[in-house]
């Protein structure tokens, strides 16, 4: 067994796939474990995603969001154990696999550059019916 499989092999077990799948242009919240001294709580990032790395393990995604009109982005490592989920608030159509120009943009262009996806939407909402039909012919 070459390096790389068996580098596949370890790496499958700590794996995510739990996460949804989402693209650059899309909204997401992150909820994100955060440790505070003894403590530890939930804290959620909410924006935009600019940039998706797949790299096998080494994944990772850069949200970005306006806070108080100073421009914030977070990278957070897909297989991360801190991430508790990742939540898709709206499904945007990027032209681009990596959005960095948004960094220029201003809120009212960014919103007309992205705009909803709504066959990707649809697609969400008819996949929500089917499992909640398929519960309740379970039951």
């Amino acid at each position: 067994m070459n390096r790389g499989a068996l580098l596949k092999v370890v790496e499958s077990r700590y794996a995510r796939t739990d996460l949804p799948e989402f693209r650059p242009g899309d909204t997401v919240r992150v909820a994100y474990r955060v440790k505070e001294g003894n403590r530890s709580r939930i804290q959620n990032f909410e924006g935009i995603v600019i940039k998706v790395k797949r790299n096998g393990y080494n994944s990772s995604f850069t949200v970005r969001k306006v806070s108080y009109g100073v421009g914030v982005e977070r990278i957070f490592p897909m297989n991360s154990p801190l991430i508790e989920k990742v939540e898709i608030v709206q499904r945007g159509r990027a032209r681009r696999a990596k959005l960095y120009f948004i960094r220029e943009l201003s809120e009212r262009e960014i919103r007309r550059k992205l705009r909803a996806d709504r066959k990707r939407i649809g697609q969400d909402q008819e996949k929500v019916k089917a499992a909640t039909a398929q519960e309740a012919a379970q039951e």
